[in-house]
């Protein structure tokens, strides 16, 4: 997921659904709005990665397999993926000053939940409380940022943005070890208190309250429909791995897909549907989609395999595994200076073609991973794999904009957020499945190491699957963007 982080923060400048001033003064202020936008994009990041690597303390202390609690990482981007759409409405009617102190307070209510939480189903329901925070943080945040700053300061002020935001998941998995060996998992949710507060002041002291001038209809209906449909598929996938509730299962895909189906009648017809299929027409956005859905799978399901390979696996540490899994955020972070010189030389397509194939094998290379293993190849494989996957969602996440109209960006802006979580759902959802799946198969209670493998060979072979759709993109596609065009 951190691979992901910076990317998203920066392409639909455009997305204000209405043309802002921004508020006196701020060109004087910029560095310090950005600065508290940043504190909550750090917290939630910082979150995110720290609980990666105790997943196997906390089961054990909630009575869990680390495997089941694979739920509690799916209920939160849900709750993202659910919310998302509609943190631009509530901004533009309450004031982006307002929601945004809004969503750092309900994020610090569901961390407090979580550090609280006794059994598998109370963490299910505090992490979900944290996904609307967080859901309404990370998009009002830059909408705060877009309404706020004078445009002659914007490339700074975004630059201040998303450092912060690149630091939370380098510092979240060795902090995660240390806070595990040492203290208490509970102490990981403690941990967002002094941020928040300290970014909710600084909302109150620096930011401005603006509101958009011109507001849509809220689309109630499309938001239960899409919000019902979600829901139940992704959980019914996700419970379909485990014994015992097959009916249970069943009865949610087949009632996510009739919310679906009722879904796209409804969008068909409704004015401002809150998700709109028909800005499936335009094709670098159709493609940007499905091929970044393909590779956010892997990039979602990679973060939960790699701590549990390595603790339950290969006996390591959390310490140990926080220190090794940080060097795909830190490739991550590599990559930013490179990828602009990379795109200008070969465009969008060949380079997304070509770091998509590097980014799949890496990934498929972890299937080989054992505790005879030097840890310095681990390290190298990790981080070429987090520099190329991030990479491509630095290519995906601008061309998805190259052909939009600006009347569409704000819910194309929407339609693409919502997408990235809910995939990164997904790819903790198949890696889960294949984990309960095997052991069942060969009649075993216990995970082995070759349960592992099989999972990275297939989320990485479902992220190679990119290369398809990758390859439909036109050869001067985003051309406006990246400066590269083709000879004839």
């Amino acid at each position: 997921m951190s691979a992901d982080v910076g990317d998203g923060l920066a392409p639909a400048v455009e997305a204000v659904t209405t043309p802002i001033k921004p508020a006196r003064g701020s060109g004087r202020g910029y560095r310090a709005i950005a600065l508290v936008v940043a504190a909550a994009l750090f917290m939630q990041q910082l979150d995110g990665t720290v609980l990666t690597v105790a997943l196997p303390t906390m089961a054990l202390d909630l009575g869990s397999s680390a495997t089941s609690l694979s739920v509690a990482l799916t209920s939160y981007l849900l709750a993202l993926a659910l919310f998302i759409p509609a943190s631009g409405t509530l901004a533009d009617r309450f004031g982006s000053r307002t929601i945004f102190c809004a969503a750092i307070g309900i994020f610090l209510a569901g961390s407090m939940a979580c550090a609280q939480a006794g059994t598998l189903p109370m963490l299910v329901a505090a992490r979900f409380v944290q996904g609307i925070g967080g859901a309404m943080m990370v998009p009002v945040g830059r909408l705060v940022l877009l309404r706020s700053v004078a445009k002659e300061d914007m490339v700074q002020a975004l630059s201040w943005l998303v450092m912060p935001a690149l630091i939370g998941p380098i510092l979240g998995p060795p902090l995660g070890g240390f806070i595990v060996t040492w203290l208490d998992w509970r102490c990981i949710f403690y941990l967002n208190l002094p941020i928040g507060i300290a970014g909710a002041i600084g909302a109150l002291l620096l930011v401005p309250e603006v509101r958009g001038e011109a507001r849509t209809r809220f689309d109630i209906l499309g938001f239960f429909l899409s919000g019902g449909a979600l829901g139940c598929l992704l959980f019914g996938f996700e419970l379909s791995s485990y014994p015992g509730v097959a009916r249970i299962a069943m009865g949610l895909l087949v009632t996510g897909a009739l919310f679906a189906l009722g879904y796209v009648w409804h969008a068909r017809h409704a004015r401002d549907p809150i998700l709109d299929p028909r800005l499936m027409r335009i094709d670098t956005f159709r493609l940007s989609v499905i091929g970044g859905s393909l590779t956010r799978i892997t990039q979602g399901a990679q973060p939960f395999l790699l701590p549990l390979m390595f603790q339950l696996g290969f006996g390591f540490s959390a310490a140990t595994t926080g220190t090794i899994t940080m060097v795909g955020a830190i490739g991550a972070l590599a990559m930013k200076a490179l990828a602009p010189r990379v795109l200008r030389r070969w465009g969008f397509r060949d380079s997304l073609l070509v770091s998509g194939l590097i980014s799949s094998l890496g990934y498929a290379s972890c299937a080989l991973f054992r505790p005879d293993w030097p840890i310095a190849a681990m390290v190298a494989v990790l981080a070429i794999s987090g520099f190329f996957t991030s990479f491509q969602f630095t290519g995906f996440n601008a061309i998805a904009y190259a052909d939009v109209d600006k009347e569409e960006m704000s819910s194309a802006t929407s339609f693409y957020a919502t997408f990235q979580q809910l995939t990164l759902s997904l790819g903790i959802c198949t890696a889960a499945t294949a984990l309960e799946l095997g052991p069942q198969l060969a009649h075993r209670t216990q995970l082995q190491l070759s349960d592992f493998s099989v999972a990275f060979v297939i989320v990485a072979a479902i992220s190679a699957s990119a290369w398809f759709w990758n390859r439909r993109f036109a050869a001067d596609a985003g051309a406006a963007m990246s400066g590269h065009h083709p000879r004839g």
